[in-house]
């Protein structure tokens, strides 16, 4: 036996356990009380989109996902919203910090 094997399926255990948290949506940021959860979002979609002011509930929702916001700008499914123009005024009308985010 290979004495390599057993990292290596520790290895895939480990990033296998890693995609899966991530697939949920849900990852605790270090150090903080915030859970991302890109679905949280959702509440403002239909405000992003047609330039709605936003409901209380969204800006609740918002506010709760500021610290994560740059990550969630590259979730498949809600973090393309982020990129719209009608994002950036839905941040104001929340009083939430809009991303400009360093990826680099």
């Amino acid at each position: 036996m290979d004495k390599t094997s057993p990292y290596i399926g520790l290895l895939l255990l480990t990033v296998t356990a890693m995609l899966l948290r991530l697939s949920a949506g849900h990852i605790q940021l270090p150090g903080s009380q915030v859970t991302c959860d890109p679905v949280q979002l959702s509440w403002c979609l239909q405000s992003i989109v047609s330039y709605l002011p936003p409901t209380e509930k969204c800006c609740r929702k918002l506010k709760g996902q500021e610290p994560c916001l740059c990550q969630e700008m590259f979730d498949p499914t809600f973090g393309g919203y982020l990129f719209l123009p009608g994002a950036q005024m839905v941040c104001s009308s929340c009083n939430v910090t809009f991303p400009y985010c360093n990826m680099w």
